[in-house]
């Protein structure tokens, strides 16, 4: 495990070996390597000479583990997570790729996922030990995908293990929730993520950690997506200036960045903003300080709250607008009405 933020968190896995659910469920805050922390304790589960820190590392399940070919080991994940999501370059599908823009990948997990695992949970072990499906996000999990898996989780497999990923609980079927335990995954320490990823060689590694709310991963995403975060100082720097706000620019030029993306930066902002108001302190964007200030002696808080709760509502539905660029203009157009006029 490289992330020694989940130290305390496998440890409290590991001693579920023993006695283990049909179903775990990890959820925190995006960015902190959940998903990390399930494989890791998946890969202990399948190993042949556990230690007591977890997997060995060098016994033949270990290593198709690794490989990603174990026999008693399904991961379930949108098909625009995979690596190698796409079909295999038959004859057939080059010429469909020269006829035809190729189809862009799901952001959901499809029923047709969920009813693919029959025959795996319902066969023998190869290795005489637990069967084990990792599925993440579990909030990725679209309707007809969430009742088929619901109906595994009712009637679980012996020897089986459902380890499910999610950010959050909120976007999760209440049924779902209720047949699995579940674990919270807390932030870490601020001065132990720091310190983490000042060893990555990241510079302004306070500065990247606090804009990714507390999540490492998170800040050395940010780090290295440079065009991404040009977008982002472009979107804080009119968000400061609600009055001379072009709502349909900028749309223009941030709609083919993924929505909820967009909408999560809107939403720090107006935390912040919020916080600033109340209390003269800034969370997520310390070096936009002086903006938040400004801006905070314009507005009235009230109209604030308002619409930070109405952004968090936009993005109840971000992965599935019908319009990203639509949806994004009718945003932007909601913020600069809420906030261009006088406190």
């Amino acid at each position: 495990m490289n992330y020694p933020w989940l130290k305390n968190d496998l440890e409290q896995l590991l001693v579920r070996r023993a006695q283990l659910p049909h179903a775990l469920l990890l959820h925190g805050q995006s960015g902190i390597g959940k998903t990390a922390l399930a494989q890791f304790f998946a890969q202990s589960l399948l190993c042949e000479q556990p230690q007591t820190h977890g997997a060995c590392g060098d016994c033949p399940a270990c290593h198709w583990f690794v490989q990603g070919n174990h026999p008693d080991f399904r991961c379930i994940r949108p098909d625009a997570l995979n690596e190698d999501g796409d079909s295999a370059d038959t004859e057939e599908n080059k010429e469909g790729k020269e006829s035809k823009e190729k189809k862009k990948a799901s952001q959901e997990i499809r029923i047709d996922q969920i009813r693919a695992l029959a025959d795996f949970v319902n066969v023998g072990t190869h290795r005489s030990g637990v069967r084990i499906v990792l599925l993440y996000p579990a909030q990725a999990l679209n309707l007809n995908a969430a009742n088929a898996l619901l109906k595994m989780l009712e009637e679980p497999p012996p020897q089986s293990l459902f380890l499910l990923v999610a950010d959050g609980l909120d976007r999760l079927l209440p049924t779902i929730l209720s047949r699995c335990q579940k674990i919270a995954v807390g932030l870490p320490d601020p001065a132990l993520a720091t310190a983490w990823l000042k060893q990555q060689d990241i510079r302004n590694a306070e500065a990247l950690l606090a804009e990714a709310g507390g999540a490492p991963l998170a800040a050395l995403a940010l780090n290295a997506a440079a065009e991404l975060r040009q977008m982002q100082g472009e979107l804080l720097t009119d968000l400061a200036q609600p009055a001379q706000l072009d709502a349909l620019r900028l749309a223009e030029k941030l709609y083919k960045l993924p929505l909820p993306t967009v909408i999560d930066w809107m939403q720090r902002w107006l935390y912040d903003l919020v916080v600033y108001v109340q209390a003269g302190r800034v969370r997520y964007y310390p070096t936009r300080e002086q903006s938040l200030r400004t801006l905070a002696q314009q507005v009235s808080l009230g109209a604030v709250m308002d619409l930070a709760r109405q952004v968090n509502q936009f993005q109840m539905i971000a992965r599935h607008p019908l319009n990203a660029r639509v949806q994004l203009e009718a945003l932007l157009l909601q913020y600069q009405r809420a906030l261009s006029r006088p406190a």
